[in-house]
């Protein structure tokens, strides 16, 4: 017997089955004996037809009279069915004469299919119309339903409907036949509905529409189900809502949209009838899938996903999956869809639902070979074909080739052959075609032996894949010590898997994917002793901006920011905390030529940082003022940022450092007065005594703000003073006393500088200086300070006037200060008096202060520290400078110490090495801060300049001292 006489017998052997099983039951007297044969036909091919005819005879039996037939008008058939359900009373008959019909002209498209009466191109559109049918059916008597109960949702251009996308295959109109359905469901506007009593949120109304639009297509009933309904391409899957709103769906598409969204977007079509609000949906959506531009994030994005098909046919073997085997359909879809994606933007023909035009339009517009496009397409709609004869056995979703006798007799049969065996060789030459065109799609870069081999490629094998201690310590043998490689290993599985537990976005882990392996990659090559030190900090900044892609992008966009990233991090811990607190500060890394600042003219490092900040601050209104204090708050991080760049880097020498800080934060001081000076003058006028352009009012700053030796994240010591007299007020509406106006100053002042942001603080600040400590008034008098200064206050007060500074402030207070200030410090003192006091002093603050559990070194109290030289310096000025005026010209150790050489209070050999000494000590403070560490590791280095300093002290103030 010949192989397609052997088909035949199979199908006839399950035919005659079926149709005992039809005589056998009621469903006969229902069915035209004229109709016999026919039937008996098509339910050899077909279980679910015999289903149909077995279950539903009136269904069948209408089908054959009205419905199997070639010349059917299937759009007639579909607005009929519309007007029916218009008559439809009840929710429940709403479901069973959707599933009705769908039962009904499923078997009809079954019928016409497996007898060759239409082409699969008529069928994937019918079937495509008839569930746009069942669709905006349900839709539209749910609506009415829903108005009736809640108003009308109303929008600018009359009633808001609920905009359904249609995705996938639904949404090119090439459905196939057992096919699920991808929706995305939209509303124009927030707002409440115009219910007369009970209005509810729009967001409301069309959320619970679109949950029982679900139910109506998706909920299986005693009458099956019309479609299953998959939710899960809307905004945020399946954890976002469910319904979305224009502006909702416009933001998430222009800030977290990813490439495979852009790619599923293509094929978005929306169901209901055109209108103002399609348009304004299309409108959202067309800018998000189509550049104008040929970009090359989408030609990787194209790259990954074909990477990602090859990945997933190697690991499952899908040889005989007509759709997502090798040569499959999804590959000519992908095939087609890449080029919209790239070239679309442009050329405005390829934006189409419709695969067929677009692989014609890729002919026309001669980016494939015409002959290609021809053969690619008698491929695709044969593998079309093949699908909806595989699904129309049992209404089944399935692209699988069959292993039994009957459905391989079938498809050979309806696709034409005389076996299955001939169809199987030709759907094997079929689908190596397709895989062949897949694979010349957007060729690879380089050779990919050779990217096999590179250590780029190991370090994407050890972040991507999930291996082995052991597999992981082949990849990298050749590069790190056994210990190393094992510690690495541990690092990027605990990240991995805190990573997993983050709610992060596709978008997020697909950027992570490739930025992670660059940044194994830089650190490798860069820092590869100490990587498994490094790496924890790299980590803390990676685990900040997981939830904020920009900044993913720019790392993984730019190799020069993330190795620069890499290179701050290895050398500052406190460089690390910054960016990772504070992420904005990766722009500063896009010009890395800021972060490695010279010596430079300090009158020149004021008037930049004046004019920078100006410029920052166009962009802010003047009374906007907690954008005011954002604003200075990042202006502090950036420059900030930018001069330990340079320090860790070496450019900037330690006093450079201090005073290009220092200079930082008087130019924000100038700008937080100024501030606080026109909100409270707006409130309460200005005090009455003042002439024009001045303020009475003085800002003094003490300690390493006095002293020009700020240093990271030093706080402000401020004294607050004013001029006014006692019977004066302010000038406005709101009339205070001058006094209580000064106070309010103050404290905005210090409201401005303290308040947390965003960005942090500004400064944290100290007013334990002024007169009286905490118990003084915030703001006090000049008259005031100087008696407090003259009368009343300790030694140690005056140790702290020798570093103290006018900062800003009117000229004639400045004037005052400085007059009170050289006079305190030039007061003729008992030398003896004056050294038991300032040692006694010191050892009281290093017996309060030092840890005397700390394992390290506390540079600033230890003997031989810093403070000491601190203690020694304004011993000689509170000692000896009514003898010698110059001591009192500067408020900077430095300066002062040079002094005292030319004053001959000690030789220039030893002023030297004291000097030498400071900036030492202050050197390593400096990078202990930047490592974030507060003891430092005794060194010969330290231990030297400790000794000096200990000879020092001991020769100033004698052994018992």
């Amino acid at each position: 017997m010949s192989t397609e006489k052997t088909t035949i017998r199979i199908i006839q052997q399950q035919a005659e089955q079926n149709w005992q099983k039809l005589l056998a039951g009621p469903a006969m007297a229902q069915l035209p004996a004229h109709s016999h044969a026919s039937i008996q036909h098509v339910i050899g091919l077909s279980n679910f037809v015999a289903e149909t005819a077995l279950t539903k005879p009136s269904l069948l039996s209408n089908i054959i009279d009205n419905h199997w037939h070639t010349d059917i008008d299937i759009a007639t058939v579909c607005r009929a069915f519309k007007q029916r359900i218009d008559e439809v009373s009840s929710e429940d008959e709403l479901f069973v004469t959707l599933r009705q019909f769908r039962a009904e002209q499923m078997a009809a498209l079954a019928w016409r299919d497996l007898t060759q009466q239409q082409s699969i191109e008529h069928s994937l559109l019918q079937m495509s119309l008839l569930a746009d049918t069942l669709i905006l059916a349900a839709y539209d008597w749910l609506y009415a339903a829903h108005v009736k109960r809640y108003g009308t949702p109303q929008g600018p251009d009359g009633p808001q409907p609920m905009l359904i996308l249609g995705m996938g295959k639904l949404g090119g109109k090439e459905l196939n036949f057992s096919s699920d359905i991808d929706l995305i469901f939209s509303y124009p506007y927030k707002g409440e509905t115009d219910h007369p009593r009970k209005p509810i949120e729009n967001q409301q109304f069309f959320t619970k529409l679109a949950q029982k639009l679900i139910a109506a297509l998706n909920k299986i009933t005693p009458h099956g189900q019309v479609f299953r309904v998959d939710m899960r391409l809307r905004p945020f899957g399946e954890s976002g809502p469910l319904v979305a709103h224009f502006g909702a769906l416009e933001d998430y598409y222009q800030e977290q949209g990813r490439q495979w969204e852009r790619y599923a977007m293509i094929k978005a079509r929306v169901l209901n009838p055109a209108s103002v609000y399609t348009q304004q949906l299309e409108s959202i959506l067309a800018p998000f899938i189509y550049r104008r531009y040929l970009d090359f994030t989408t030609i990787d994005a194209i790259r990954d996903m074909k990477r990602l098909i090859n990945k997933e046919l190697r690991r499952r073997r899908l040889s005989d999956n007509i759709k997502l085997g090798a040569g499959g359909i999804r590959e000519i879809e992908f095939f087609a869809q890449s080029f919209q994606l790239i070239h679309g933007g442009r050329e405005v023909t390829l934006q189409s639902k419709e695969l067929r035009h677009v692989l014609n339009m890729l002919a026309e517009l001669s980016l494939i070979e015409p002959d290609a496009i021809k053969q690619l397409l008698k491929d695709y709609y044969f593998l079309r074909k093949t699908e909806h004869t595989l699904q129309q056995f049992n209404d089944e979703q399935t692209q699988l080739l069959p292993e039994a006798e009957w459905p391989q007799a079938v498809v050979a049969s309806v696709m034409g052959f005389a076996d299955y065996n001939a169809f199987y060789a030709e759907l094997a030459r079929v689908m190596q075609r397709v895989h062949e065109q897949f694979n010349q799609l957007v060729a690879e870069p380089g050779d990919e032996q050779q990217e096999q081999d590179s250590l780029f490629s190991r370090c994407k094998d050890a972040w991507l894949l999930n291996m082995s201690a052991d597999e992981f310590s082949d990849l990298f043998v050749r590069d790190l010590p056994a210990d190393s490689v094992s510690q690495l290993y541990e690092q990027l599985s605990e990240f991995k898997q805190h990573l997993r537990r983050q709610r992060m976005g596709q978008k997020g882990e697909d950027t992570l994917s490739k930025l992670m392996p660059e940044l194994v990659y830089f650190m490798l090559k860069q820092c590869p002793a100490d990587i498994t030190s490094i790496l924890p900090r790299l980590f803390s900044v990676i685990n900040a901006i997981t939830g904020r892609t920009t900044y993913l992008d720019l790392l993984h966009e730019n190799p020069d920011v993330l190795k620069q990233l890499i290179k701050l991090c290895s050398r500052s811990e406190w460089i690390t905390t910054q960016i990772r607190n504070f992420p904005l500060l990766l722009d500063e890394l896009l010009t890395p030529l800021y972060l490695q600042q010279q010596e430079t003219d300090i009158e020149k490092v004021y008037e930049q940082y004046n004019d920078e900040l100006r410029q920052a601050l166009l962009r802010v209104e003047p009374d906007d003022i907690e954008q005011l204090m954002e604003q200075w708050r990042q202006f502090k991080l950036c420059q900030q940022l930018r001069i330990a760049a340079s320090d860790v880097s070496g450019s900037l020498p330690i006093a450079r450092v201090s005073d290009k800080l220092t200079a930082l934060a008087e130019v924000l001081l100038n700008a937080v007065f100024h501030s606080a000076w026109q909100q409270v003058t707006e409130k309460f006028g200005e005090p009455q005594h003042l002439n024009a352009g001045e303020t009475g009012f003085l800002i003094v700053g003490y300690g390493k703000l006095g002293g020009f030796e700020l240093g990271y994240g030093s706080d402000l010591d401020l004294v607050f003073i004013h001029n006014a007299p006692a019977d004066s007020n302010t000038r406005g509406a709101k009339s205070v006393s001058a006094q209580h106006f000064y106070i309010k100053l103050a404290q905005r002042i210090m409201h401005l500088l303290n308040t947390r942001t965003l960005s942090g603080q500004l400064f944290e600040t100290d007013l334990r200086l002024r007169p009286s400590g905490n118990s003084g008034l915030l703001c006090c008098h000049i008259d005031g300070f100087t008696h407090y200064q003259q009368h009343e206050a300790w030694t140690w007060e005056h140790q702290a006037l020798v570093r103290a500074r006018s900062i800003l402030g009117d000229d004639a207070l400045k004037s005052e200060f400085n007059a009170t200030r050289t006079s305190v410090l030039q007061r003729r003192r008992k030398p003896n008096e004056l050294a038991d006091d300032v040692v006694k002093m010191r050892l009281k603050m290093r017996d309060h202060l030092i840890d005397k559990h700390a394992t390290g070194l506390d540079l600033k109290q230890c003997e031989g520290g810093i403070t000491d030289i601190e203690f020694m310096v304004q011993y000689w000025v509170l000692g000896f400078a009514s003898q010698y005026s110059e001591l009192t010209r500067w408020p900077d150790n430095l300066r002062i110490i040079a002094a005292a050489r030319d004053a001959g209070l000690l030789p220039a050999d030893q002023a030297g090495r004291l000097q030498t000494a400071y900036l030492t000590l202050r050197e390593h403070y400096h990078q202990l801060t930047l490592a974030g560490q507060k003891f430092a590791h005794s060194n010969e280095e330290v231990e030297l300049v400790r000794r000096h300093v200990t000879e020092q002290w001991l020769q100033l103030f004698g052994e018992g001292h």
